[in-house]
């Protein structure tokens, strides 16, 4: 399995799992603590993130929770592209990933200083996506989902929920490969057309997607998948955030995305000391 990203001709090395910090510069995000509606609100949250050990930071304007508000294009460049410039200035070093199904968007995101594109709609929404990707020559997070934010909790019926996700994004990495897009992400979109049973099967079963021969993110941060099974709020999910990363961690996650980056990053050095591999 590749265990690099090429960030703007840096090699970020996956062989020790990363943590992603989300930013959702958005009103309406499922998590309040995630969101950042001015400069300063992100500038503060990227400056915390980092110094707790985030590898990256995952920005998104349109919120794709399941029955989220459609977001004008012009509305969610509004929202990014002035954070992506004012992190470009502060943090130099620090890698941007753009949270996006737009490939204008992206592609702006992109040419303003931002390296990773991270697509919850794995090309699904925007028929220039993939050609976008590639020809930007950035590393590419494919998501597997169905349909639409609006629709797609009715689109969860699987033959074999495992083969099935496992094919699409077979397919799609080779349509990505074909075009030469070198460095390409999987994400099994928990949440995204699955309910929480089939959540947990795929969590379960995550070393299967090996077979893909790509690195694999794991997004299951604060996700209802865990605060419905407790009978919870998302605010009271830490602690159950933290079990399911560890999960994704031994089953062979090699990034998570989080909102609470300081015990992401202690999971991954404790997962490490007991695989002796990182």
């Amino acid at each position: 399995m590749k265990k690099t990203l090429n960030i703007g001709g840096k090699l970020l090395d996956l062989s020790t799992p990363q943590v992603m910090g989300i930013m959702n510069i958005t009103p309406d995000s499922f998590y309040s603590e995630s969101r950042v509606n001015q400069l300063d609100e992100a500038y503060k949250k990227a400056e915390r993130m980092l110094s707790e050990g985030a590898s990256i930071l995952d920005l998104g304007g349109h919120s794709t929770r399941p029955g989220a508000d459609a977001v004008s294009e012009e509305e969610e460049r509004k929202r990014i592209l002035p954070v992506v410039a004012m992190l470009c200035k502060n943090f130099p070093d620090a890698i941007l990933s753009i949270d996006t199904f737009r490939a204008s968007v992206a592609r702006q995101a992109v040419d303003a200083g931002a390296h990773i594109i991270n697509d919850i709609a794995g090309g699904n929404l925007d028929p220039q996506m993939f050609e976008t990707v590639a020809a930007l020559n950035v590393p590419y997070i494919l998501m597997h989902s169905r349909g639409t934010p609006q629709t797609m909790k009715d689109l969860n019926q699987y033959e074999d929920l495992v083969t099935d996700v496992l094919r699409e994004l077979q397919a799609k990495i080779y349509q990505l490969q074909q075009l030469g897009v070198k460095d390409i992400v999987a994400d099994m979109g928990f949440g995204f057309a699955k309910n929480a049973d089939q959540n947990y099967v795929l969590l379960n079963e995550l070393k299967s997607f090996q077979a893909l021969n790509v690195p694999i993110l794991a997004g299951v941060s604060r996700k209802s998948m865990i605060w419905r099974k407790l009978n919870i709020t998302p605010d009271q999910s830490l602690n159950g955030t933290t079990v399911l990363n560890t999960v994704a961690l031994l089953n062979g996650a090699s990034i998570l995305r989080v909102h609470d980056v300081r015990e992401a990053v202690e999971a991954v050095k404790l997962v490490g000391l007991l695989r002796h591999d990182y």
